[in-house]
């Protein structure tokens, strides 16, 4: 119930809601331009992704080319993408998540929370 029966300010209502909305669009903004780094084979293989996910970079180590074995190579890569990833979804939990939850807390479709 409202304190005193009335109606909500449907103007404050309107006006937080597009703060949140701006506040989100500056967080994801933010996001694109933050890099993190993955690495596998002990830092043999080192990715770089954006903090939305986007591979900017990748380092092999010349130790880690094997002209006999590159199944093993191709595993590094994925594995270093997929810990850049995980860094990046990490980063995109603590840039996102609080204002996810000035949202009502469930996460919002098409977020990764």
């Amino acid at each position: 119930m409202i304190p005193g029966g009335g109606q909500p300010n449907m103007q404050q209502l309107l006006q937080q809601a597009q703060k949140m909305q701006q506040d989100l669009a500056k967080a994801q903004e933010e996001l694109a331009r933050t890099e993190v780094e993955g690495q596998a084979g002990g830092g043999l293989v080192k990715a770089t992704v954006t903090g939305s996910g986007e591979l900017r970079g990748l380092v092999i180590d010349p130790k880690a080319v094997d002209p006999e074995d590159t199944e093993t190579l191709a595993d590094l890569v994925v594995a270093a993408v997929q810990a850049a990833n995980e860094n990046a979804q990490t980063l995109q939990q603590q840039k996102l998540g609080p204002l996810a939850q000035g949202l009502g807390g469930g996460g919002m479709p098409g977020l990764p929370f």
